[in-house]
């Protein structure tokens, strides 16, 4: 990067180079209004169907996408030319026309569910425009490989009689394609915008207003206060902050633009290199996304792809999500001593006792959203309960588990009654009317709540709430068109047959070998990766590769594919395709949170991403382990063995990670990085004779390093 004149660019728009999303329009006075209504709209929207009833699956998700399609035409140029302060007048053309498509199939449901499959003339019009809507809506946010690749999709739809081999089918025609995407739940209105119109929005929401609490500041502060004393201090309070921020944040890039404008240039004043300070910061947010309790958007469709509930899921990303920061985090340590770096002088520190009393309660949501994942809430429940719960800690401190269990009484009583028809009112008064010792403990629980936010000063406004309630709206937007144009991909599936006939092709180019099955996939996620966002790329290796290891884990376990396969054969396949598509952010030619991180640390962007895979060894690691040995992701595990796995998996990635680096204690030779490395390895795999024979391997390199460095103690000084 230049010197002299030449000004750095701001994080701003390092996060607008590398993030579609946040390249987007601010408006100035009643236009800046407006979008913000409709924004805001959304968000009540969303928080009004969850508490009174999600709609009919089809009303639900075309009202979603009404909303988003008009956030995303008014808030995204149709090129970088175009003006961000004011709105195209095509644009405005196309807002009005993404409300109007889908809105149509809200005004015509009952017509279009009594005439299924027979679409009229202005039923195609309708259809075809709807779909050239998604199609570029997705390219201005998501950007232009998403299309590239949906639109391969529609050829091979077309295309299918003229194709050779096993991928030949017998074609469909543009009618049958327009109904079968635009006018059923298989194909924009399928499960993605079915996930992103309930579970994925609200979670943003939440999202949106812990950021608005202060909670990422906490993180880092709280996390400077842990580690910032250690050697290479600021690298782990990065490591530390960006696993924090993981618990509740799913955007790799924004993640390292926002901490890594704190965390970066502290690394490089303590001495580390530009490419690994970026590296290590590009490394731990892309980790976010495999965090529990809130993983990536991802993780939400694979709960509704799979039938397994969305906790379940998250309680199996627990140890793999772990061993990935210890990784992180024992590399950012064997660096540092390498390298004889220092932590940051006490005096430089903040305190922990002084952050955890003052501003611990912000964790409070955090943990009670895990508590209701674990109790049994669904995902939305548990959103919409923590969006409450985040607002009373900002409010009421750590009051605010209180007057909150009263709401969760409260509603917990009143649900029956919120129904979307005649009865909602009269239920309402009844319940008013006929108080139950539950719904009295629960209005004690809300008086309780107004005497406090009106006895101590907020510490959130109402304008922060209500901007909050802006934010989510336009956060959700990517993952919106994300989730309908994978609907596009996942109609032309269906409808072929696709995701069978390459499931087979796989198996059987693998030679029915799991391995090779495996790296298959890993490529394809990673290769698909490069060009569109998680939710797209879990979305389409879910359908056309991960069945490919599936079919081979249940022909090793003797079991027939059927709709109805065991946890231990479905998790692990659509986990490890899970893996791999989040990966492909720190993975070159494409490491787009690499990148970013360069972009604040100016240092080299290929090197960077290089870097980045080194120190994310444990996530490409850790994925072949989990299908060969589903234990991993607590399937069939007991608790002694459980927390046995646990410790054996820590040394092992420990040692991975010292055999990367080159240094234990002391510098390693080639060879003794291989002992490391492959000892490591086999502790990894969650069984007793690996576990043995990696940890005679790991004490024999301890011990020749010990040897090493007592000899060269033991050396006079020249």
């Amino acid at each position: 990067m230049a010197d002299g004149n030449d000004a750095a660019p701001s994080v701003e728009e390092i996060l607008k180079k590398y993030d579609k999303e946040a390249d987007h329009r601010t408006y100035p006075g009643v236009m800046a209004r407006a979008v913000a209504a409709i924004a805001i709209t959304f968000s009540c929207f969303q928080l009004y169907t969850t508490v009174f009833g999600v709609l009919d699956a089809m009303i639900q998700r075309s009202i979603h996408l009404s909303f988003g399609l008009a956030l995303v035409y008014l808030l995204y140029p149709a090129n970088k030319k175009w003006s961000r302060e004011k709105l195209h007048p095509l644009d405005l053309a196309l807002a009005i026309l993404g409300v109007l498509a889908p809105m149509y199939i809200v005004a015509n449901y009952g017509q279009l569910v009594l005439r299924a499959g027979t679409a009229t003339p202005m039923d195609m019009v309708v259809g075809t425009v709807g779909i050239l809507l998604v199609l570029e809506a997705a390219r201005r946010v998501v950007g232009l490989p998403i299309i590239i690749i949906a639109g391969l999709f529609i050829l091979y739809a077309f295309l299918g009689p003229y194709i050779p081999g096993r991928m030949a089918h017998r074609g469909v025609d543009l009618a049958d394609l327009v109904q079968h995407i635009f006018f059923t739940t298989e194909g924009v209105f399928g499960i993605p915008l079915g996930v992103s119109s309930t579970f994925i929005f609200l979670f943003i929401l939440f999202g949106a207003f812990l950021e608005k609490t202060g909670l990422g500041q906490f993180f880092i502060d709280i996390s400077n206060a842990i580690a910032g004393w250690a050697s290479g201090g600021p690298a782990k309070v990065a490591v530390i902050s960006s696993a924090l921020e993981g618990t509740v944040s799913g955007s790799s890039v924004a993640n390292t633009v926002g901490s890594g404008s704190f965390t970066i240039p502290m690394m490089k004043r303590l001495g580390y290199k530009p490419e690994f300070a970026a590296a290590v910061e590009a490394t731990a947010s892309t980790g976010g996304q495999l965090m529990p309790p809130i993983m990536g958007a991802a993780a939400f469709l694979m709960a509704e792809t799979t039938g397994i509930p969305y906790a379940r899921i998250a309680l199996a990303a627990v140890i793999p999500a772990f061993l990935y920061y210890a990784s992180v985090f024992a590399q950012v340590h064997f660096e540092a001593k390498r390298l004889g770096l220092r932590g940051l002088r006490k005096d430089e520190l903040p305190s922990f006792t002084d952050i955890f009393f003052r501003r611990g309660y912000l964790l409070i949501p955090l943990v009670g959203i895990v508590w209701l994942l674990v109790s049994g809430f669904t995902p939305m429940l548990a959103a919409f309960y923590a969006i409450v719960l985040s607002l009373a800690a900002a409010l009421l401190g750590w009051w605010a588990p209180l007057p909150v269990g009263g709401m969760i009484v409260l509603f917990a009583v009143m649900k029956p009654a919120f129904s979307v028809g005649p009865n909602g009112a009269d239920g309402i008064l009844k319940y008013f009317t006929e108080m139950t010792p539950m719904g009295a403990l629960a209005g004690l629980g809300l008086v309780l709540l107004g005497f406090l936010v009106f006895g101590k000063k907020p510490k959130i406004s109402g304008r922060e709430m209500v901007s909050g309630l802006e934010s989510g709206a336009r956060g959700a937007v990517g993952v919106l068109a994300a989730c309908a144009c994978a609907g596009i991909i996942i109609g032309v599936v269906t409808k072929t047959g696709l995701g069978l006939k390459m499931g087979s092709v796989l198996v059987n180019l693998a030679g029915d070998s799991l391995f090779l099955t495996m790296v298959f996939t890993m490529f394809t996620s990673l290769i698909l990766g490069m060009g569109v966002p998680t939710t797209a790329n879990y979305v389409i290796t879910s359908t056309i590769a991960a069945p490919a290891i599936i079919m081979i884990l249940a022909k090793q376990a003797g079991i027939p594919m059927g709709p109805d396969m065991p946890m231990k054969i479905i998790l692990p396949a659509h986990m490890f395709a899970f893996y791999f598509g989040i990966l492909a952010d720190v993975t070159p030619p494409v490491a787009l949170a690499a990148f970013a991180g360069a972009g604040i640390a100016k240092a080299n962007p290929m090197k960077t991403g290089f870097q980045a895979i080194k120190l994310a060894v444990a996530a490409f690691l850790v994925p072949y382990i989990f299908v060969m040995n589903p234990a991993m992701l607590l399937i069939d595990v007991q608790t002694w063995p459980a927390i046995q796995m646990i410790i054996t998996s820590l040394i092992g990635i420990i040692g991975v990670a010292a055999g990367t680096m080159g240094y234990f204690i002391t510098n390693m030779a080639w060879w003794e990085r291989v002992v490391f490395a492959a000892g490591g390895v086999l502790m990894v795999d969650p069984s007793a004779i690996t576990d043995l024979v990696g940890l005679g391997l790991l004490a024999t390199g301890v011990v020749i390093q010990v040897m090493k460095r007592r000899a060269a103690k033991a050396t006079p000084a020249a």
